[in-house]
């Protein structure tokens, strides 16, 4: 039965997956001519998206972003534009609709304009018999080869391939993209990101697939650009997509794999299991893309991804619990007047933190998340910094190559214990542990860089984004500020990617303050501190400034600062210590560094490698203050 028709001017030939015109064909997916196919039967009204899914994929769970990809690629072969459609229009929230006329092809689906043969009766049947006897034995021969190469059971680059052609493109490299949360509680965007993260270390325990690190892929969340697009700027093959979705002790992930370069979509499934098997279900999908690709796994890899134990769903829920207030505390750092509230989320975290612990002594995430506990909480320090240190040194014997736990612990060791020779340890054990880890690698050049060693800095540097091109370490707008070579690059920059960053304007405006240049600095201050909520300095600076002058206006700010932290907890040693080293004020300057030292702030680790202390480095009390710190001179 012929099931050719027309779509206006185009032959659509189903059987061959082709759309022709002119002469020229166009080769489908199978998928993507379903979708057209199915379109075609109700032509000229709205076929709903639900009704096309059911029929093009009845027995996989596919996203919309499926079908839009399908019609997206339709149009393209239709050179149809989305916006002033002719061939397929978009009705909303329902479906697609195929606008141009449908005709259906009866007896011959030769395409237009092609030739026909003309020869007399006697000619043209010798010509036939000739055809039809070579085409006999081609054929034949065809054939032959055919059962040779399959029972030899050739496959990637073998007879098979080259005669009948590869059922999907060759992938080497991919990505997995975060995976969105479908579930109503937001909290469960952690878990989501968790399952992310699981299947990243799953995929990259193949050795032979190259995968991108979870710090790559992290800022792709809710992507607003094309695969394709994504696939160059990651250098990828294959992209991994998907949905998280849970309800109470159920979980459902969605994953979807596409042929990125193409934007061709290669399969799809649905996995549904109990959230105390949510490790094995992460490594059975690890499996099925590892299979779908063809990628060679070897059995001790194999045996990795099905050595898992089960997960007690209380023991995820509290630690899903713990992400959300560590989270929560974060943004509310440096803002006025929220600091009882951060301290009360911080609170939260580690009670919710001791609750995993409790229920799985042996829940690695759990003992790494005192650490980012204590990183961000200042006033109870004592109880966390115990803690911290407790859990990392458990989460290392867990798991002696966890690289998340080692990088923690070596930080611990130099921002609050001061012990830069331990700290230096752990990275290089970190390094040893995971050679081809570019995020080692880069976060033993940043030590580096603050212990003083810019040459073996810069080429650990140079190995991390090597290892990890698709990654730009600089990425962070106050970094690419920081590293601007002069003031106007600076402010091009931040004004470019992040205008509206406080961490960027405080950068800039500390900047401006070390060159003498306070105008500008006052600019950037008022900015940063608007945006923390710090209404009352912004103030001090706009009346000063209008009375004597920016650095008069610096001078103010900083007095109703100290003002301020004499009955508050919540103004920050940042601000202070940085614009009183910029006006030259080394006793208050000092009197700062000190709070910090106390406070275990992060300003203390940049002491060598900020510029921001070159006007105090020649005093004796800052060869006293590197000595405290553990700091070589």
């Amino acid at each position: 039965m012929n099931n050719d028709f027309r779509v206006g001017p185009w032959l659509v030939q189903p059987s061959l997956n082709t759309i022709s015109q002119n002469g020229t064909s166009t080769r489908l997916e199978s998928k993507v001519m379903e979708v057209l196919v199915c379109l075609s039967h109700r032509a000229g009204e709205a076929t709903p998206k639900e009704e096309l899914l059911q029929t093009v994929w009845p027995d996989t769970f596919v996203s919309d972003d499926v079908l839009k990809r399908s019609i997206s690629e339709l149009r393209r072969v239709f050179e149809d534009d989305a916006h002033q459609s002719r061939i397929i229009e978009t009705i909303p929230k329902r479906g697609y609709r195929l606008i141009a006329p449908v005709e259906r092809v009866i007896g011959s689906a030769q395409a237009p304009n092609s030739p026909v043969s003309v020869a007399g009766r006697d000619n043209g049947t010798r010509t036939v018999h000739r055809r039809s006897v070579w085409r006999f034995l081609a054929v034949s021969v065809g054939c032959l080869l055919l059962a040779f190469g399959f029972m030899l059971n050739l496959n990637v680059g073998g007879l098979r391939d080259r005669l009948l052609g590869n059922k999907n493109p060759s992938i080497h490299s991919i990505a997995v993209l975060p995976l969105q949360n479908l579930s109503d509680d937001p909290k469960q965007e952690y878990f989501a990101e968790g399952v992310t993260d699981a299947l990243i270390t799953d995929l990259a325990q193949i050795s032979a697939l190259k995968v991108v690190s979870r710090t790559t892929v992290m800022r792709y969340g809710r992507p607003d650009k094309a695969l394709p697009q994504i696939a160059r700027e990651l250098n990828v093959d294959g992209i991994v997509e998907g949905t998280v979705q849970r309800s109470g002790d159920r979980v459902r992930i969605t994953a979807q794999l596409v042929y990125a370069p193409a934007d061709r979509h290669l399969w799809a499934k649905s996995f549904e299991r109990d959230v105390q098997d949510v490790l094995d279900l992460q490594s059975t999908v690890a499996s099925e893309i590892a299979h779908e690709i063809q990628v060679k796994v070897t059995p001790e890899e194999q045996a990795n991804l099905r050595n898992v134990r089960p997960l007690n769903p209380k023991v995820l829920d509290a630690y899903v619990e713990a992400r959300f207030h560590l989270d929560q505390a974060g943004k509310l750092e440096y803002y006025k007047g929220k600091r009882e509230q951060q301290k009360d989320e911080f609170r939260k975290a580690v009670s919710y933190l001791d609750r995993a612990i409790q229920q799985d002594p042996d829940y690695i995430p759990a003992y790494v998340g005192y650490f980012d506990a204590l990183n961000a909480e200042h006033t109870s320090q004592i109880e966390v910094w115990s803690k911290a240190k407790t859990a990392l040194a458990k989460a290392l014997e867990l798991e002696e190559s966890n690289e998340v736990a080692r990088s923690a612990c070596a930080r611990m060791l130099m921002q609050f214990e001061y012990d830069w020779p331990g700290a230096e340890r752990e990275y290089n054990r970190s390094v040893e542990l995971s050679p081809n880890s570019g995020d080692a690698h880069f976060q033993y050049s940043e030590y580096l860089r603050n212990a003083g060693q810019k040459t073996k800095a810069d080429k650990e540097f140079e190995i991390a984004q090597a290892l990890n091109p698709a990654h730009d370490y600089l990425a962070d707008a106050a970094t690419k500020v920081e590293r601007a070579r002069t003031l106007e690059q600076q402010r091009q920059a931040l004004e470019e990617q992040a205008p509206n960053d406080p961490f960027s304007l405080a950068v800039l405006g500390k900047n401006y303050a070390l060159a003498g240049r306070f105008k500008e600095s006052v600019e950037m201050w008022e900015r940063c501190l608007t945006l923390f909520g710090w209404d009352d300095f912004v103030n001090v600076l706009k009346r000063a400034d209008a009375r004597d002058g920016p650095e008069f206006a610096l001078e103010e700010w900083m007095r109703a600062g100290e003002e301020y932290s004499r009955t508050h907890n919540d103004w920050s040693v940042v601000p202070m210590a940085f614009t009183y080293t910029s006006l030259g004020n080394k006793d208050r300057a000092f009197a700062w560094l000190d709070k910090a030292v106390e406070q275990r702030s992060w300003i203390i680790i940049y002491l060598k490698r900020d510029s921001v202390w070159d006007p105090l480095r020649s005093d004796p009390r800052f060869t006293s203050l590197l000595r405290r710190v553990g700091l070589p001179q």
